[in-house]
């Protein structure tokens, strides 16, 4: 995968942890966009909200980036925070774009790879180049690139100028929310990819019970309610939908998530498809990339780059989950 050090561009990963277990490594990048340009709850200052500022940079195979862009859609703010997309491969330079197609190319630089923009977004940095990014056209920087963060602003800092009043993170249910989550990274937005990037016996099958633990949580609260906190599609459905988009198609078989597929649970399966039916959701989903980018050539999981002609899945069929209310 490849990281920074010190603002320069390494392709070579350092050593894997000595237990075999997969760590995700925390984002460094924590300013703030607010409504007002005050400091937010991390990072050193704040930007303030304004039209044509701000450029959010995706990949559509990444989860983490998925859910910044779906909450960029609800909130309507397309046109107020342009996108662009790297290309749906990596190399040895690890995200890179693509000059040669349209939607693939760089608007800020013209830049070639992702890490260019971090090194010229934020001074000496250290760390993975990832995406989601929020880059602020004004100043030339890297704001944010922790995609629980990102999600946040676009939730809240520009209601003024845009005048969409939806509410992913109402105050009333915030305590819920966070339980949800926090629940759901660990055991299945994180736990795929512990799952998927262990190097021993023991710590994949830790992984991936703590990952149908999650499942079988989701399951059974998905019983009785529509969603997971509320009575309307909140940050904590917004964050674990991408994760169950992929799984069948990806995590089940390049990450050995293959106790249960998403459609041998009724509950998970039909919610899955009422999120996807959401107004404007389904234009963010795209199972074939995901298949090309989760089975790529991988020494350790798949060598020979051999990517699978199934399972097919179809997320608009009927589901019945209005039943429950919401």
């Amino acid at each position: 995968m490849g990281m920074m050090i010190d603002g320069v561009w390494h392709r070579d990963d350092p050593a894997p942890n000595a237990d075999g277990r997969y760590r995700r490594p925390v984002s460094p990048v924590r300013n703030w966009v607010t409504a007002d340009g005050s400091a937010g709850p991390s990072g050193a200052s704040g930007y303030r909200a304004e039209p044509d500022r701000y450029h959010l940079v995706i990949a559509e195979v990444c989860p983490w980036a998925h859910r910044a862009w779906i909450v960029r859609k609800l909130k309507g703010l397309e046109e107020l925070v342009p996108m662009s997309v790297v290309a749906p491969r990596r190399s040895e330079q690890g995200w890179i774009f693509d000059a040669h197609a349209s939607r693939y190319r760089d608007p800020i630089l013209g830049a070639s790879a992702l890490h260019e923009l971090y090194a010229k977004g934020t001074s000496g940095y250290t760390g993975r180049v990832t995406v989601p990014i929020l880059w602020d056209r004004k100043t030339g920087a890297l704001v944010n690139n922790e995609s629980s963060e990102i999600i946040r602003m676009f939730n809240t800092a520009f209601d003024g100028i845009t005048g969409n009043k939806i509410d992913l993170y109402p105050r009333e249910l915030q305590e819920q929310i966070d339980a949800v989550n926090a629940r759901t990274f660990s055991g299945l937005n994180n736990g795929v990819y512990r799952a998927g990037f262990a190097r021993t016996q023991e710590a994949y099958e830790e992984a991936v019970e703590a990952v149908f633990e999650t499942l079988d949580f989701l399951e059974t609260r998905l019983a009785t309610r529509r969603y997971l906190v509320g009575n309307v599609p909140t940050e904590a459905d917004w964050r674990v939908f991408p994760t169950l988009a992929r799984f069948d198609v990806a995590y089940v078989g390049a990450f050995r998530c293959d106790v249960r597929r998403l459609v041998d649970y009724p509950n998970l399966w039909g919610y899955t498809r009422d999120l996807y039916q959401q107004p404007g959701v389904s234009e963010t989903v795209v199972p074939e990339l995901y298949k090309r980018g989760y089975y790529s050539i991988s020494a350790e999981r798949n060598p020979l780059g051999i990517i699978p002609k199934g399972p097919i899945i179809d997320f608009s069929t009927p589901h019945d989950r209005a039943r429950l209310g919401g």
